[in-house]
C-alpha cells in the first residue's frame, strides 16, 4: 500500500468517523436513558446503510471515471481531467463547510441529536386511555415509526460523513486502491475511539483531538486546490489539441495553459514521488514543481479558511438573552 495516498484518507475519514460515532453514541445513549434499548437494530441498520450508501456513491462515480478514462470517443482525454477537478472542487467545498461550519455547531451537537431523539420517541408514545388492544397496535405502530426516526437521524449523519470521504477519495481516483484502504483504517480507528469513549468510559480530550485533525485537514484541502488546477490545466492542454477553438489557451508542448511562469522546480532536489517530498505532498499540499496561479490560490484558500477556521475556535459568540428568556433561566 503507498501510504502517501492512503494517508490523507485516513485521517479524514478517521476525524469523520470519530464526528459519526458521536452521534451514534449520543443517541445510544438516549435510547438507554430512555429505556428504549430495543430500537438499538434500527441504529446499527442506519450505520450499515450509510456506510454502503456511501460506497455505492463511489462505485458509481468511480465507474463513470474509469469508463470515460478508457473510453476511445474523442474528447475523452480532456474529459477525465475536468471531472477530477470537478471531483476537487466539490471536495473542496464541502470539507471546507464541514470544518468551518461544524466546528461552530460541535457545543449545540449533543443538544440537537438528543432533541431529534426525544422528538422520535414523543410520537411513540402511546395514549393510555385507549383500549389494551388498541393500545398494543397503536405502541407496535409508533414504535416502528420511532425507529424510522432512529434510523433516518443515523443514515443522515453517517452518509453525510461518507459522502464527503467518497468525494475526496475520487479526487484522489488515479493514486489505486491506497486511498480506499487508508479509509477503511480510519474507520477502524473511528470505531476504536467510539467504543473507547461510549463502552469503557475512557477520558478522551476530544476538542483537542479536533483542533489537530481540523488543522491537518485544513492543510490537506488546501494541497487539494493544487491538484484541481492542475487537473483543469491537464483538461485544457488535452482540449487544445483536440479542438481548433482551445488552441488559443497554450502553446504546443507547454506544460502551463492556465497555470502561469513556474514559481520553482525542485525535482532534483526534493521530489514529490519519493519519501519525504511525498509526506509532505500528502499531508502540506507540497509539490517539486510549482506555478504561480497554483502558489497564489493556495495561500489566498489557506489563509482565508485558516482564518475562518481559528476564528470558529477561537472567536467569542455573543451572547444576547432578551428579558423573557433572563427571567426563565432565574427560575
Amino acid at each position: 500500500m503507498e501510504l502517501s495516498a492512503a494517508l490523507p484518507t485516513f485521517l479524514i475519514t478517521l476525524r469523520e468517523g470519530v464526528e459519526a460515532a458521536l452521534v451514534v453514541g449520543i443517541v445510544l445513549a438516549c435510547l438507554k436513558k430512555a429505556q428504549q434499548s430495543q430500537l438499538n437494530p434500527w441504529v446499527y441498520a442506519g450505520i450499515v446503510a450509510g456506510i454502503v450508501a456511501s460506497g455505492l456513491v463511489g462505485i458509481i462515480f468511480g465507474g463513470i471515471l474509469q469508463a470515460v478514462g478508457q473510453s476511445d470517443w474523442q474528447y475523452a482525454p480532456a474529459i477525465a481531467p475536468s471531472l477530477k477537478a470537478g471531483f476537487c472542487l466539490i471536495a473542496i467545498a464541502m470539507l471546507s463547510w464541514m470544518l468551518i461550519w461544524m466546528t461552530k455547531q460541535a457545543k449545540s451537537l449533543k443538544g440537537e441529536v438528543e432533541g431529534a431523539i426525544n422528538a422520535a420517541l414523543f410520537e411513540g408514545n402511546t395514549p393510555s386511555e385507549l383500549p389494551e388492544e388498541t393500545r398494543e397496535n397503536s405502541k407496535n405502530s409508533l414504535e416502528y415509526q420511532a425507529g424510522w426516526g432512529v434510523f433516518t437521524l443515523i443514515f443522515i449523519a453517517v452518509l453525510r460523513e461518507g459522502f464527503e470521504t467518497v468525494v475526496f477519495i475520487l479526487a484522489q481516483f488515479e493514486r489505486g486502491w491506497s486511498p480506499v484502504l487508508g479509509a477503511f483504517a480510519g474507520l477502524i480507528g473511528a470505531f476504536a475511539i467510539g467504543t473507547l469513549l461510549f463502552k469503557w468510559g475512557v477520558k478522551i480530550n476530544l476538542r483537542l483531538f479536533f483542533q489537530i485533525m481540523g488543522v491537518l485537514l485544513l492543510l490537506i484541502v488546501s494541497g487539494l486546490v493544487i491538484s484541481a488546477l492542475k487537473s483543469a490545466n491537464l483538461a485544457v492542454i488535452e482540449f487544445s489539441a483536440i479542438a481548433p477553438q482551445f488552441a488559443s489557451w497554450c502553446h504546443a508542448g507547454t506544460d502551463s495553459c492556465i497555470l502561469g511562469p513556474q514559481v520553482w522546480d525542485a525535482t532534483q532536489i526534493l521530489p514529490d514521488n519519493r519519501f519525504p517530498g511525498v509526506v509532505l505532498k500528502a499531508l502540506f499540499g507540497y509539490r517539486s514543481q510549482l506555478y504561480l496561479v497554483q502558489a497564489i490560490a493556495y495561500l489566498v484558500f489557506l489563509i482565508t479558511a485558516g482564518g475562518l477556521y481559528f476564528q470558529s475556535i477561537t472567536g467569542k459568540e455573543t451572547k444576547t438573552q432578551n428579558p423573557e428568556s433572563k427571567r426563565g433561566l432565574s427560575h
